[in-house]
């Protein structure tokens, strides 16, 4: 395999520039840009004394392992049982001893590989799985999920570790192309590259890349609990001084469409239906069955709602926009969603607690709906004071879409 062949696949691994840090824990495994650890690094270097820190849409992480390393105590929710464990994996403290087993371990995985004497793990029921990965590629991953069964139980920090790194693996043996905002596929995947190629150097520099992030222990302590944002009242915590989180945005894009191959080849998908499913419960999911239930969807009594929106979604849903009423009643419902998010957030606040929700504002047939306004107008309602709209970036070459840092001030 040439060099330039083995580059391609590890810059695959770290999702380019655009979607990974190349160092630590925050670079195990990313689907949201860098610039969002930059922004949450920006927010936890302003902060002072000991905070109890919180983030109610964990994604992979990032908020807590960050409140962690600066030495607070955080805590953070997701509905997807995956984020729950990779949150979990990347926020755990490992002892050197934990670390050398997981190398010694990775070594026996490669061993078994090699000599072919375990059995291959069947390839999960993905759609299509042929676009996914060439023939001797998933030959490689169902021989190495084998071999990593064999060697580790899941629920050990060995077994955790070598996992990250065939996560790492399985993405940058794949024809996933990642140089649009949403995950697509190569046009024309190179079969020759698929001859000859060093797989099991690529799995050996993965577990090599996570072992030395997993010696960067934090100094505070993180919890990753699997709940839904929309009903933190019973969840059991102490209050939280600090909310630090980018909820999902109003754009139909499908976190759990980006997910989905951590989810079939980890277990936590066995079939799409499924995915629609995870996606229905989660605020903003548009895959799937999640899709065509927004037809039947309508509001409770009383749901939020505001004269700038219902203006916005009157223009949204005019008969002219092909599918404008199905996309006028996923704004609603996000809206909605998000209104009780933080009606129920109030309730594990400490007296003073500051907010900050990186969000940015989307665009329907032309209708730019104005999420950091609606949020605005959601906090003041909920009373939040001290409210600010803070700009932080362009998300893209439209000039109307904008990334901002909505932030404000519990009672």
């Amino acid at each position: 395999m040439t060099h330039l062949a083995f580059d391609q696949l590890r810059q695959r691994a770290d999702y380019t520039h655009k979607y990974n840090l190349t160092t630590g824990r925050h670079g195990w495994l990313r689907l949201t840009p860098a610039y969002s650890v930059k922004i949450v690094e920006e927010l936890m270097d302003r902060t002072h004394g000991h905070l109890r820190v919180f983030d109610p849409f964990c994604g992979t992480a990032t908020t807590a392992l960050s409140a962690a390393y600066h030495g607070h105590d955080a805590a953070t929710t997701d509905i997807n049982a995956f984020l729950v464990w990779l949150g979990q994996t990347k926020t755990a403290h490992y002892s050197a001893d934990t670390v050398m087993q997981t190398r010694n371990a990775g070594v026996e995985v490669l061993a078994l590989v090699k000599a072919q004497i375990v059995e291959p793990a069947l390839p999960p029921p993905i759609h299509n799985i042929e676009r996914w990965w060439l023939p001797a590629a998933l030959t490689f991953l169902c021989r190495l999920q084998a071999a990593i069964d064999k060697t580790v139980p899941p629920g050990t920090g060995e077994g955790k570790l070598l996992r990250i790194a065939f996560c790492r693996t399985l993405i940058a043996c794949s024809n996933a192309a990642f140089n649009h905002q949403s995950m697509s596929f190569k046009d024309n995947p190179q079969p020759e590259l698929d001859i000859g190629t060093d797989y099991a150097g690529l799995f050996h520099e993965n577990v090599a890349f996570v072992l030395k992030g997993a010696l960067e222990n934090p100094t505070g302590e993180a919890k990753v609990i699997l709940h839904d944002a929309r009903k933190l009242s019973k969840l059991t915590t102490e209050p939280f001084d600090l909310v630090v989180t980018s909820p999902p945005y109003a754009n139909r894009m499908s976190y759990i469409r980006e997910l989905r191959p951590y989810m079939y080849w980890l277990r936590f998908l066995v079939n799409g239906r499924d995915a629609g499913e995870l996606d229905w419960l989660a605020i903003g999911g548009t895959w799937g069955v999640a899709t065509s239930r927004l037809n039947d969807w309508k509001p409770e009594e009383n749901a939020y709602t505001s004269q700038e929106l219902e203006a916005t979604l009157a223009r949204v849903a005019s008969p002219k926009n092909a599918n404008g009423a199905l996309l006028a009643a996923y704004i609603r419902k996000y809206c909605v969603d998000m209104a009780q998010h933080f009606a129920e957030l109030r309730a594990i606040l400490a007296p003073r607690a500051r907010l900050h929700y990186i969000v940015g504002n989307s665009t329907f047939y032309g209708e730019l709906l104005s999420v950091e306004k609606i949020y605005v107008h959601i906090m003041a309602e909920m009373g939040f004071t001290d409210i600010e709209i803070r700009p932080i970036r362009k998300r893209n070459s439209k000039k109307e879409l904008i990334e901002f840092d909505v932030s404000a001030r519990w009672q």
